[in-house]
């Protein structure tokens, strides 16, 4: 689902997940805050319930944190779930969805089972999403543009400012989706700027995707949401399930928004962690994107196949890309210690 699988993958099985470190998903290592934890036990006690007041209370939260009426607010079990819907929202029409790659596919990858065309656009030398060649990508019959901002699974940035011309003109003709799943990995000073909400509350033809899978430590408990104008949420929400999340998902994702302590804390220790992959990678002068996430790229230093046995044989679990007929390493961050090891395991081998 995170990625299409590459040519290394298909010919590799990964045999357990038990006992091996999970690099490969972008997960957090840290996660759920003690505050998420405790929503959970509290709201035991109504788990016979459907949760009707429940999704219809968090949609009143959200949208009093994101600027808006709650008929801006879509929830789903994740965002993979909502860019499943938002892929078959707009794939459905059969015409044409525009993307940097590589990013997080999904969407692209559902609107194409509607035999939507997607069009792509390399990212530029640095890794980070190219919007001068994204836009000159836009045809008359794009129903869509997606961007990813920090991308995954390059973990690069680009100028906010930047980022928010694009969406404001190109949202003039067409809708796009701006997928912010990482953007709480970034400083808090920063986050305000990055997020494309405030285009949002203009009523441009701008969707926004959050989710509480990365550095609210939930990704187990399957919750996101979606902040548009309600034409385009009820244009998504058509395709999504009635009740897709739980009452433990909402109530963790409740007791956790907003919990300035723990992010600060996951921050913090992965930026430490990520350091050490990178320290590593700087003197080895292997290329790597500019992370400002919770994971790292970089150009495989042999073949896919066998970096993904050999790794695993040794206890770490990453991934792989195919991008511009090479091979490259994504590797997620997990603890300090984690990532000592993973370098000495990785260095060892290559």
């Amino acid at each position: 689902m995170a990625a299409p699988m590459s040519g290394a993958e298909k010919a590799f099985v990964f045999k357990t997940l038990n006992g091996k470190v999970r690099l490969n998903a972008n997960e957090n290592p840290y996660g759920p805050s003690e505050k998420g934890r405790q929503g959970i036990m509290q709201i035991l006690s109504e788990a016979n319930r459907y949760p009707f007041d429940a999704i219809n209370d968090f949609k009143a939260i959200l949208a009093k944190k994101e600027g808006v009426s709650p008929e801006y607010i879509h929830v789903g079990a994740g965002s993979g779930d909502l860019l499943c819907q938002a892929g078959t929202a707009f794939g459905i029409e059969g015409q044409r969805i525009a993307s940097c790659y590589p990013t997080f596919t999904l969407l692209m990858s559902y609107a194409q089972v509607f035999n939507a065309k997607w069009d792509k656009v390399d990212l530029n030398e640095k890794l980070e999403y190219d919007y001068e060649a994204l836009a000159k990508a836009i045809k008359s019959d794009t129903k869509l543009v997606f961007i990813c901002n920090p991308n995954n699974p390059t973990g690069t940035l680009v100028d906010p400012q930047k980022v928010r011309s694009f969406c404001e003109e190109v949202s003039k003709n067409t809708v796009v989706y701006s997928d912010e799943a990482y953007v709480e990995f970034l400083e808090p000073a920063q986050q305000a700027q990055v997020s494309m909400v405030d285009l949002v509350r203009k009523d441009m033809n701008v969707v926004v995707s959050r989710t509480f899978s990365k550095v609210y430590g939930l990704a187990g408990m399957r919750i996101g949401y979606l902040v548009a104008k309600p034409d385009l949420i009820k244009k998504i929400s058509q395709y999504g399930g009635d009740f897709p999340f739980s009452q433990t998902a909402i109530a963790a994702a409740k007791a956790s928004l907003g919990d300035e302590n723990f992010m600060a804390m996951v921050r913090s220790k992965n930026a430490v962690a990520r350091k050490v992959l990178t320290d590593y990678l700087d003197e080895h002068k292997i290329f790597h994107g500019k992370s400002l996430t919770n994971f790292v790229f970089f150009p495989a230093q042999k073949d896919g196949k066998t970096i993904l046995s050999k790794m695993e044989e040794r206890g770490y679990l990453m991934r792989i890309w195919d991008y511009q007929q090479k091979e490259w390493c994504r590797v997620s961050i997990g603890t300090e210690e984690e990532m000592k090891g993973f370098v000495k395991a990785f260095g060892d081998f290559v």
